[in-house]
């Protein structure tokens, strides 16, 4: 149709959602299928935090705050960056969105020019290219590997930089391999930075808290204090505190960027919801205790999967450090044919032959900007995941 805006012609629909959409209309079909494509844990969300919400209610909080949060809010985020990140700032840095997504947007198109560059380390979670791409801008991916641990080596950093470059997008513990960057590892990314000043950081730490064995999560201006000033910390209580649906995310960062950022989303949507913020507050002030009991769950489930995959036929999977995916490697598989006669040429093919052959739904690695590899999220039952990885090693026993 020819009044669409031409901008639309550069994205393309979430993988991630198409692959959970189209499970559930096989399910609803009758079908047996078990989802491993979607990013939420399975938890309810704790009752403390719940409670506040219908408390926010019977309060009559429900009308609009300010647009980008309320002060409440936006002084628990400011305790919790200095009680978990070392990193002051005051409520004037920081800005409340609906989700996550929405703080990342706000802050592309407050600041990206046509022309800019903007880097992004492969494997990637899969809104980030196109979010740059609306905002006018140019995504450089900067592919690591499995040989790397997925994780980017401050030479691949450097050779991605050019004068254009107005934002490196950094995420640690990853979407889709959970792959996380140690100090070290992070420092020499930051010395590089410190050698680029017209560079800034978006750090997406939406999964700081989903860290396992001896992984110590880190962010980068910590990490280096120099970088401070041109960074933007972005995180959210979606993943750790099991509340995607309340849709509130974060970030904090120079007060120039921040006032950009409200702008954008005083024109937009205006206020994240009244309640989900009274919600948050409690997340942000309240007790801690469950998520290192959450995260023995996840401990165990991905000792589970990595260990059923690995059994399976011409399938590789390394051990992530933290989030609640695992990013396994098919290489052994491309050019094999599954008993329906479909030929296996790349991850794409195979997560959709696994699909209606078996039932079971993950997400194809090119979607994530690296082949050929595939995404399970193990934020689902012990039962399911067995069954489902029980699939996949029958599946690839098969192939021929």
């Amino acid at each position: 149709m020819t009044f669409l805006s031409a901008t639309l012609s550069r994205v393309k629909p979430s993988p991630t959602i198409a692959v959970s959409t189209k499970a559930a209309e096989m399910k609803a079909a009758g079908q047996d299928v078990i989802g491993l494509g979607a990013g939420e844990p399975d938890f309810d969300t704790p009752a403390n935090i719940a409670q506040a919400g219908i408390q926010a209610i019977q309060d009559g909080k429900t009308r609009y705050t300010a647009p980008d949060g309320i002060v409440e809010l936006k002084q628990a985020i400011c305790d919790k960056l200095k009680r978990d990140n070392n990193l002051e700032y005051t409520t004037d840095q920081v800005s409340v969105g609906t989700g996550g997504k929405q703080i990342l947007f706000n802050a592309l198109m407050a600041t990206m020019n046509e022309g800019d560059e903007v880097v992004i380390p492969a494997p990637y979670w899969v809104s980030y290219p196109d979010m740059v791409l609306l905002a006018g801008g140019t995504p450089v991916i900067a592919e690591a590997s499995l040989q790397t641990g997925f994780k980017l080596t401050a030479d691949q950093l450097e050779a991605a930089i050019t004068p254009k470059t107005k934002w490196l997008i950094f995420n640690s513990p990853s979407n889709p391999t959970g792959a996380g960057y140690t100090w070290d590892e992070l420092k020499d990314l930051t010395d590089v930075l410190m050698r680029h000043p017209h560079v800034w950081v978006m750090s997406d730490d939406m999964y700081e808290h989903l860290a396992y064995d001896d992984f110590k999560f880190c962010t980068p201006a910590e990490v280096e204090p120099r970088l401070y000033e041109r960074t933007l910390t972005c995180n959210g209580v979606s993943k750790a505190y099991a509340m995607t649906g309340w849709r509130i995310g974060y970030a904090a960062g120079p007060v120039e960027l921040i006032k950009a950022m409200r702008k954008i989303q005083s024109q937009s949507t205006s206020n994240p919801s009244s309640i989900g913020q009274w919600a948050a507050v409690e997340a942000l002030n309240g007790s801690q205790d469950f998520i290192p009991k959450h995260n023995e769950i996840f401990v165990r489930r991905r000792n589970l999967v990595v260990e059923m995959l690995n059994a399976a036929e011409g399938i590789q999977c390394p051990t992530p450090n933290g989030a609640f995916y695992v990013y396994p490697s098919i290489a052994g598989l491309i050019g094999k044919t599954t008993p329906a006669g479909t030929v296996i040429k790349n991850d794409e093919v195979f997560a959709t032959a696994l699909l209606e052959e078996t039932g079971v739904a993950v997400v194809f690695g090119a979607a994530f900007g690296l082949s050929p590899n595939f995404r399970v999220s193990y934020a689902t039952s012990d039962e399911n995941l067995k069954e489902a990885c029980t699939r996949i090693q029958k599946f690839c026993a098969e192939l021929s």
